[in-house]
């Protein structure tokens, strides 16, 4: 019996479960959406909310516990960047799973899992922009 235990086992080992979770939200906060199984879309939320937690709390040691999962020091930075300004009203909830259909091969339920909130603007390109209008 599986009492209280949390989250699925795909039919995998825990170490090739952990390891292709930590490259989709990898691939989540790099890009803010993926596409994927129904599935492994609704076990990337719990991943996925629990990253933007940290960046909420943006201190040194949420730094090193996200650091431990997404291996990519430029998309940790990124999330840290942008996680407070963009759920700073929000408490939970950080991501959106679109059911878009079947996939052709297997008829695997597939789903686009995104970041909900208003993606800020990169302020390299209004410099540029405000530097060329002058």
């Amino acid at each position: 019996m599986r009492h209280r235990k949390s989250g699925i086992k795909l039919n995998r080992s825990s170490s090739h479960r952990h390891a292709m979770f930590r490259n989709m939200v990898t691939s989540l906060f790099k890009h803010d959406r993926i596409k994927t199984t129904d599935v492994k879309a609704k076990e990337l939320r719990k991943w996925a909310d629990y990253l933007v937690t940290l960046a909420k709390r943006g201190d040194l040691h949420a730094r090193r516990q996200a650091l431990s999962i997404v291996r990519e020091k430029d998309v940790v930075h990124k999330l840290f960047d942008q996680a407070p300004k963009r759920f700073a009203g929000v408490n939970g909830g950080y991501t959106r799973v679109v059911k878009i259909g079947f996939r052709p091969g297997d008829a695997a339920p597939v789903s686009i899992i995104e970041l909900t909130g208003q993606a800020p603007e990169p302020e390299e390109k209004s410099e540029e922009k405000s530097a060329s209008e002058k």
